[in-house]
């Protein structure tokens, strides 16, 4: 008995009278992303588990030059290991960052190929403005974290009870220098935050400025508690560099507001609790012609008594 097979036509759920894309083709480019993003993060961890090495030598650079920290022939003491697979647990995490810096450019490509076609050209525009100068930041942060870190952590080895000569637990060791860098790098990005709320119309950039002497604040607050060093430097250099962006946001604000012409307004020089001037010429309102009150539709007729007989009390007739 032969079967006939038919090529099955889009069901209700996938159709679309305008030509758009539908859930269930949405869903299905979704799942497509998603493997080709996830492909190249797997080609990334191949690639980054070669690298975790030296990834690992230069890592380790602010430890090995803690005073005391090397031998006489000028070696990098090792750190202390508690489990056997530790070694190779830290080795998979580091390639997995790598993994994921050498796959970014697909990953993301991908990413915004799945949000791009729900963005107006414009919005995409300054998409990419906001991608080309998130990545110098987030470098320029990481640059700074480890500069801080390779300056505090003699700080911190000598502040402590058990001197230069402990040895460091390496997962702890990497986890403190990786979250370092993730945390300043985040940090660096606070700039972006500011120009989206100048470029959505959100703050204009009298509005930005006029915050200065609570970002400042915020700064050192931020940088007092993010270092690891309590000492000056780390704090100053971090706050003064997060102040900086702040105030080249502020400036690239005032362009784009100069460019957009805003400041211009009509009630632009008005306070947010005065009232404006209203400038209308009245015109006399006369009393209108006065309208009865039609009978509701479906109300009976009225009924009029008929008018009363002239006639006399003795007329029986």
């Amino acid at each position: 008995m032969a079967f006939a097979l038919r090529k099955r036509g889009p069901s209700k759920f996938e159709q679309a009278a305008d030509g758009s894309m539908t859930l269930m083709e949405h869903i299905r480019e979704l799942r497509t992303r998603l493997f080709r993003a996830s492909l190249a993060i797997l080609v990334g961890l191949i690639g980054g588990f070669l690298l975790a090495q030296p990834a690992f030598d230069l890592l380790k650079q602010p430890y090995c030059r803690l005073p005391g920290a090397t031998d006489a022939l000028g070696h990098c003491q090792q750190f202390l290991q508690l489990s056997p697979a530790d070694g190779f647990i830290l080795k998979l995490k580091l390639a997995l960052w790598i993994g994921l810096i050498i796959g970014a450019p697909v990953w993301l490509y991908q990413l915004w190929a799945f949000i791009a076609p729900g963005l107006h050209r414009h919005e995409r525009k300054w998409a990419y403005v906001f991608v080309a100068i998130a990545a110098p930041l987030f470098a320029g942060g990481a640059l700074l974290a480890f500069l801080v870190v390779d300056k505090g952590l003699a700080f911190l080895m000598e502040s402590g009870v058990t001197g230069l000569s402990t040895q460091l637990e390496v997962t702890r060791y990497i986890s403190f220098v990786t979250n370092m860098i993730l945390l300043f790098g985040v940090a660096f990005e606070f700039p972006l935050i500011l120009l989206m709320l100048n470029f959505t119309g959100v703050a204009s950039a009298k509005r930005l400025l006029s915050w200065w002497r609570a970002v400042i604040f915020i700064s050192f607050a931020f940088a007092a508690i993010a270092t690891p060093d309590p000492g000056p430097f780390g704090m100053t250099l971090l706050a003064a560099a997060l102040s900086l962006l702040y105030f080249v946001a502020v400036g690239v604000a005032f362009l784009n507001d100069k460019r957009r012409g805003r400041g211009r307004e009509v009630y632009a020089g008005i306070a947010d609790d005065e009232v404006s001037p209203l400038e209308l010429d009245d015109d006399p309102v006369t009393p209108g012609q006065q309208i009865e009150a039609a009978a509701p539709i479906g109300a009976p007729e009225p009924v009029t008594a008929p008018a009363p007989i002239d006639r006399r009390y003795d007329d029986m007739t």
